[in-house]
């Protein structure tokens, strides 16, 4: 439940419009003055969840996932894009990693979740339970055909593809460093997850 607006205390977006967030205030008061520009800004039913800027080995391995994913996507008459907001509804949305879209997103602020292809996670120490439960589970329900999860601890990365089948992600494909991650949908694709570590700890 809310906090009541208070007479006695300066209007604060993130104490007085808990729970009640949607799209249209997030543009009117996000970014939240006071926390770093780089904030994430997610919101599950209006309660809004906030995530710092992700590691530099998430960082690095995400440009190398969009360069890897940018031909076949497009050849597949699809599109990647960096981080974008996935709107299921107006109160309601993520931000995932990476977007595979249909097609263009005409360049919407809200990008509804059924021009989704594939979300694209990587996954984080601070988030782990959103990346591999919540965020797959509103996927799945909004009829989200493919989720593709990447998670990376020092030389360990593992990459897994799950497709919905009835109602519900079932993996597909799956590698970890020093194998070959390989498949045909949503568009052909192969490499060694270590291919997504920075130079210097990949060569270790």
């Amino acid at each position: 439940m809310a906090a009541p607006l208070r007479d006695d205390a300066p209007f604060d977006p993130l104490v007085d419009l808990a729970g009640l967030w949607t799209t249209e205030l997030a543009e009117r008061y996000v970014p939240l003055h006071g926390l770093p520009p780089a904030t994430r800004y997610e919101c599950l039913g209006g309660r809004l969840i906030m995530s710092p800027m992700e590691g530099a080995a998430n960082r690095y391995a995400m440009g190398r996932m969009l360069v890897l994913l940018d031909g076949p996507a497009m050849g597949a008459d699809a599109l990647v894009y960096p981080s974008v907001n996935m709107r299921f509804d107006d109160q309601t949305w993520i931000e995932p990693d990476l977007a595979v879209l249909r097609a263009s997103a005409q360049q919407a602020v809200w990008v509804p979740a059924d021009l989704f292809l594939m979300p694209v996670e990587f996954v984080s120490p601070g988030s782990r339970r959103r990346d591999r439960i919540d965020k797959p589970a509103l996927c799945a329900a909004a009829e989200v055909p493919y989720y593709l999860r990447v998670e990376i601890d020092g030389r360990y990365v593992e990459v897994e593809l799950s497709e919905l089948v009835d109602g519900a992600y079932r993996v597909i494909a799956q590698a970890v460093s020093g194998q070959e991650f390989r498949t045909e949908v949503p568009f052909p694709l192969s490499f060694d997850p270590l291919d997504l570590l920075e130079p210097g700890i990949a060569r270790r």
